[in-house]
């Protein structure tokens, strides 16, 4: 990681461990925590970390923000973070300046469509996008005859109905009805829906792995205080057993995110390398999602399944992240579609290139 990266991740996480403490947010049953710490995360320009200065960003790197998403699944964050970084980042593709305050992007589902009518207003409906309740404005990706446009729409315009996601975090149905955009321009070349599920499933594999962290270090610390017995549970072999597969569902997914994350910071485009990594990324880290809370569950018991306690806030994200931007079951059938249109003598060249 360099320089630079390690200073944007430490501001990112210090601000999480001032303001987003687990067990103070637990005990917050009316949201106050989420104004101070969006406030912090705004000052320090994280929010619209991937807008050039020119769209009233603060610049930095995809890699430099790939690493904020990593911390911010650390600490499992219930605020749009993720949500605007993705909207500055499509808005910034067509070169239009990002607004002040939370944003989410549209769609947010391989399957659903926006389109651009005949005289620019937009038309369709979007399910399952994330924070569209709390956000003032949706960056939005619209098809029409002459390919795909980049919009910006105050989110008062819209009708959006509420819906929830496990980790009880919005996951909104958006619905288009001829509504005028603030600004619309053409998406650049090339760029299409599929650009911006990859890399919507890229930022929730990366909060996946760094959820995944968490838990790890919840139940380690767990196993290593209850005392069942006379003795420590960590010193049971099934307890043993259990916390070493855990660590390696989350080795998996942190290697498997984080060269996803790499390949596209370094990438020209959303080519098939680029294809390969984020769909098997979020492929891999769903999977260890749905073992990695279950054995976190089970290292701890009951006390686990308790609201009281923080261990829900990491896995039920973690679980409701395998749905966004397309969930694993259609990224296996599209990387297989992708696999097969190559043909077999061109299989081991992809995977060996990696």
């Amino acid at each position: 990681m360099a320089e630079s990266e390690n200073i944007v991740v430490e501001t990112a996480e210090k601000i999480f461990a001032d303001l987003a403490d687990a067990q103070t947010i637990n005990r917050d049953k009316k949201g106050e925590w989420k104004a101070p710490l969006w406030r912090a995360l705004t000052e320090a320009g994280l929010p619209l970390s991937w807008v050039g200065e020119d769209c009233g960003g603060s610049g930095a790197s995809l890699a430099e923000g790939f690493a904020v998403l990593g911390a911010a699944g650390r600490f499992a964050i219930a605020v749009p973070l993720a949500e605007t970084m993705l909207a500055g980042w499509l808005l910034a593709q067509a070169k239009i300046s990002s607004p002040d305050g939370e944003m989410t992007v549209a769609p947010a589902n391989p399957k659903d469509r926006i389109t651009r009518d005949a005289d620019g207003s937009l038309s369709g409906r979007a399910r399952g996008v994330p924070f569209a309740k709390a956000a003032r404005h949706i960056a939005v990706l619209a098809s029409g005859s002459g390919g795909f446009s980049v919009a910006l729409v105050d989110a008062a315009k819209l009708r959006i109905d509420a819906g929830l996601n496990l980790g009880s975090d919005g996951s909104d149905t958006v619905t288009f009805d001829h509504v005028p955009p603030i600004a619309i321009k053409p998406a650049p070349k090339g760029f299409d829906q599929t650009s911006l599920m990859l890399m919507g499933a890229v930022a929730r594999s990366l909060q996946i792995a760094g959820s995944l962290q968490s838990m790890l270090d919840i139940s380690v610390r767990y196993a290593n205080e209850r005392v069942a017995f006379e003795k420590k549970i960590s010193k049971f072999q099934a307890v043993q057993h259990n916390l070493a597969r855990l660590a390696g569902e989350t080795a998996a997914a942190m290697t498997a995110a984080s060269s996803a994350a790499d390949t596209i910071a370094n990438a020209a485009g959303f080519d098939d390398a680029v294809f390969l990594e984020a769909t098997a990324a979020k492929i891999r880290c769903a999977e260890a999602a749905e073992k990695g809370a279950a054995i976190a569950h089970q290292v701890h018991g009951a006390i686990g399944y308790t609201l009281e306690h923080i261990l829900h806030r990491y896995t039920l994200r973690a679980l409701s992240w395998r749905d966004d931007f397309g969930h694993e079951s259609y990224w296996a059938v599209e990387l297989g579609k992708r696999v097969a249109a190559r043909g077999a003598d061109e299989l081991w060249p992809l995977v060996a290139s990696r």
